[in-house]
């Protein structure tokens, strides 16, 4: 709830000359921390690099390069293999991107490609029109649950991005070996979600109060159009 303050106002990781960005968190059972990100300044390449205890800083230790032309990477684990999704960069395009499935025994790799989860076969069409944003994992009654969420780029007719919509999967299938099956559109699917033994009492749900944003976006940084007002 805040007030944040900033805690490493100058974090470097070891391809910081090389612009890092457009990446996530991944903390392992053990607490271990990891950012998976694009080296933008180096053909859009994915590592994965170990972080500090704290997670203020890198820890030095880094995966190679996994593939190079993608962004909106995500790093999970389940059970005992470590799953890295990425795919081509599409810069917020409508049609989204693929969901390209590296696996590992390890957090920082060697990494295997597997699958895409989001292509059509035969086609380079994608399943479902968004790009990958996260893995969200949910305990069910059955067991964890692992949502795949995608950003649908421009499905707001206001232009603002953070207004699109997100689509969020099924649960994800997995194969024996662990390969992750290929994503669903279904209209809609249920799951049991596991809150506990004790009923939380009720409360009043807190409202997060409106404020105009001081320095709202006016160039579009994909196409450098103008963007209207909010």
């Amino acid at each position: 709830m805040g007030p944040f303050q900033i805690a490493n106002a100058n974090v470097q990781v070891s391809q910081t000359s090389f612009h890092p960005g457009d990446g996530s968190l991944f903390v392992d059972d053990d607490g271990t921390g990891y950012f998976i990100y694009t080296v933008i300044g180096a053909k859009h390449a994915i590592r994965v690099e170990q972080l500090t205890r704290d997670y203020l800083g890198s820890a030095g230790a880094t995966s190679a390069v996994l593939a190079d032309g993608c962004e909106a990477p995500v790093l999970f684990r389940r059970n005992n293999l470590y799953y890295a999704l990425f795919d081509l960069c599409c810069c917020f395009c409508p049609d989204g991107s693929g969901a390209r499935v590296y696996t590992a025994m390890s957090p920082l790799g060697p990494f295997t490609e597997l699958t895409n989860i989001n292509r059509v076969p035969g086609s380079g069409r994608q399943t479902i029109a968004a790009q990958q944003t996260w893995v969200a994992q949910i305990p069910t009654s059955d067991g964890p649950a692992y949502l795949w969420m995608g950003d649908r780029w421009g499905s707001r007719p206001d232009g603002v991005k953070g207004h699109d919509f997100q689509f969020w999967s099924a649960p994800l299938k997995f194969s024996a070996n662990g390969a992750i099956l290929p994503l669903e559109n279904l209209p809609e699917w249920q799951a049991r979600v596991a809150i506990g033994s004790k009923r939380l009492p009720p409360h009043s749900i807190y409202v997060w109060p409106k404020k105009k944003d001081p320095n709202p976006l006016k160039i579009d940084p994909c196409t450098g159009k103008p963007l209207p007002p909010e």
